[in-house]
Parts: C-alpha cells; sequence; structure tokens
C-alpha cells in the first residue's frame, strides 16, 4: 500500500475516478472532510459504493476512515460500512488502548451478524501528544489492529509546531515508528495538504521511506504516482532480498542461524526485511494496472 488516495464521502462523483486512479488504496472519508449537516448522506454514499459490483471486484485496498467514538456518529457508521469489502476501518482520534478494544467489541457482532470471515483491521491515528506517547500500547491493544497512521496537523497544529520542520517531523515519524515496530504493524505515513509543493511532499515521503513506513496518504491524484515511486522498493533492493531468501534456505538446510550475503552478515531482523521486500514486489507484480 505505498499510495491511498483520500475521497470525501459526500462527494460520490469521485468516487469510481478514486477507484480507477493508481492508488493502491483509496480512503473514504466520513470524517474531516464532511461537514456535519451532510454525515448521514456521506454514510449512506459510502455504504451503496462498497456493495456496488465495480468494488467487490476490484483489487484495490479499500479504507475508511470514519468518525471518532465521541462524535456521536460512529456506531451509525460503523452498522453502515462493516462488510465483506472493507479491508481496514481507519478510526482517528484514539488516545488509550481502551478505545481500540471498544472499536473492536463493536465490530464484532456487525460482522457474525452480517457472516463476514475475515476480522475487519482497524487502521488507527495517531494525532494527539497523549496517542504518540501511548502509540505502543495503542498499537498492541488487540489483534484487530494493522497499523499506525500519523497525523501530523491535528498533532501539531494545537501545540502551535511547525508542520514544516523537517527535523521536528522526523521526531515523530521516528516515535511512532518504533512503537509500531514494537507492536508488529506497519506504520503508515500522513497526508500533504499542499497540492501544489511537490518537493515538499517528496521531502516528506522519502524520510518516511527511510524510517520504514509502508505509504504515503495523498489528498489529490497528483501525489500518487510520486508516493508509488518513492515507497516502491528499487530493483537493486528487490534483487537483495531474493539473494537472501535463497540464502536462508541454504542455511535451513545446513542448520546455519546467520550468514553472509554480498559481504554483509545476515540476521532475523535483515531476513525479515528481505521477506517483506520481496512480498511486497510480488504483490505488485500480481496487480493488474488501475
Amino acid at each position: 500500500m505505498r499510495s491511498k488516495l483520500f475521497v470525501p464521502g459526500s462527494r460520490p462523483e469521485l468516487f469510481a475516478k478514486a477507484l480507477a486512479s493508481q492508488a493502491d488504496a483509496i480512503s473514504l472519508d466520513l470524517e474531516d472532510s464532511v461537514v456535519e449537516s451532510r454525515k448521514a448522506e456521506a454514510r449512506l454514499n459510502v455504504r451503496d459504493f462498497l456493495a456496488s459490483a465495480v468494488v467487490l471486484e476490484s483489487p484495490k485496498t479499500i479504507i475508511v476512515r470514519v468518525n471518532s467514538l465521541a462524535s456521536g456518529h460512529f456506531s451509525a457508521d460503523i452498522m453502515a460500512v462493516i462488510g465483506k469489502r472493507l479491508d481496514l476501518l481507519n478510526v482517528p482520534k484514539i488516545d488509550a488502548a481502551a478505545d481500540v478494544r471498544t472499536i473492536a467489541a463493536a465490530v464484532e457482532p456487525i460482522e457474525r451478524e452480517r457472516q463476514v470471515d475475515q476480522p475487519t483491521r482497524i487502521l488507527v491515528n495517531i494525532e494527539s501528544a497523549k496517542a504518540l506517547r501511548c502509540a505502543h500500547e495503542i498499537a498492541a491493544a488487540h489483534a484487530r489492529v494493522a497499523g499506525l497512521q500519523l497525523g501530523l496537523a491535528d498533532l501539531f497544529e494545537p501545540l502551535a509546531i511547525d508542520r514544516h520542520d523537517a527535523a521536528t517531523i522526523h521526531a515523530a515519524l521516528l516515535a511512532m515508528r518504533l512503537a509500531a515496530g514494537e507492536a508488529g504493524v506497519f506504520a503508515y505515513d500522513a497526508a500533504y495538504v499542499d497540492i501544489a509543493d511537490i518537493d515538499g511532499f517528496r521531502a516528506e515521503a522519502m524520510m518516511a521511506k527511510r524510517l520504514g513506513y509502508l505509504g504515503k496518504s495523498c489528498v489529490h491524484p497528483r501525489q500518487i504516482e510520486l508516493a508509488n515511486t518513492i515507497f516502491q522498493p528499487s530493483a537493486e533492493d528487490i534483487a537483495f532480498s531474493r539473494r537472501v531468501l535463497e540464502a536462508a534456505r541454504q542455511a535451513a538446510n545446513q542448520g546455519t542461524g546467520a550468514f553472509n550475503v554480498d559481504g554483509r552478515m545476515i540476521d532475523p531482523p535483515f531476513l525479515r526485511r528481505a521477506e517483506a521486500i520481496v512480498a511486497a514486489a510480488d504483490n505488485a507484480a500480481r496487480e493488474p494496472d488501475a
């Protein structure tokens, strides 16, 4: 999921265009991009789209960002969107592990009623100082948590922190990445809302890539290609990773733990990284052109 494209739930005319884009995932939004007076309308738009043939047949990852637990809309949102075609439930304004367990408990009976075979995974937004401090506990709160997503605007603006200060951004990215890594879930980068600032988007995405992030949120189609390019493993990385996996197979047959590839000592952390790169490359190769 190198890129995911945000689409307001109140703009159904954009849904099919987003699905046809080069984004690896689309994120249908019921939260910040939808004004209060149109929440119910947006909910119905998204519900109907998730049930449509074009979505049911699409290979893309389908995400819905619902409203927060405290919003008064959460229960209606999940009743509308939980189903066999929802891949990730993106939940904002999470500050504690208990919130995640509350969400999981709310989702489970809906899945049973609708005979959803695979548990709906949760993508948790980390967008407050408390959430960042508790990020590991949040990520490890329930097996449904697939990843953490950083929300820099929500995190920085209330504290008067410069959203474009590279050192501060790096600090937040690193803190959340380490928390996600400890919990064994993925980390996903924040949106970059200055659509015209391609250089700024590139710099921030490259920083996230170097820190091991899975991909970057996109708020406009023109950002998709850049995100896909930056977060796609290089041919050299893929080739090296395949050599690592082959050497690992040979080492396992010989009963050896650590081994050497191209002059580098390889042990379990490097092996897991190679497995992730090869899996991503193989998945990309299997995906039809959008």
